[in-house]
């Protein structure tokens, strides 16, 4: 069974940092392409950063909005996928999602099959 489970999400200030964390269980032999999405209030859900690990080093890919600021990495013996957060915005404040899925993509949340159960960051000024 495949589960997703997300942890690191807080309260921060703007300018700091954050590091998200995703737990993969049962993904192993499924597939190698995994993403960070957030979703606001009122807003769509949007694509973050994407890791495709079936590469050394992995391959990945940043919105533009997160771009420079987050780092998205793996690490296989823990088979958890991290997403770094600095110079954190007050438009940062989201529900943060990781997912899994079968394409190298950050245009559409359809491209993910499996889905976190989401955590809170919440960033003020």
């Amino acid at each position: 069974q495949v589960q997703l489970v997300e942890s690191g999400g807080d309260s921060v200030q703007a300018g700091g940092s954050l590091r998200l964390a995703c737990t993969t269980f049962g993904l192993t032999y499924i597939t190698k392409n995994m993403g960070w999405f957030r979703q606001a209030p009122g807003k769509e859900r949007e694509g973050l950063a994407a890791i495709y690990i079936g590469t050394a080093p992995p391959s990945t890919m940043y919105s533009d909005s997160v771009k420079g600021r987050f780092t998205i990495s793996h690490d296989h013996a823990k088979s958890t996928v991290y997403l770094q957060m600095n110079e954190l915005k007050v438009d940062d404040t989201a529900t943060y999602y990781c997912a899994a899925g079968r394409t190298f993509s950050l245009d559409s949340t359809s491209h993910y099959d499996w889905w976190g159960q989401g955590t809170l960051v919440v960033v003020s000024s």
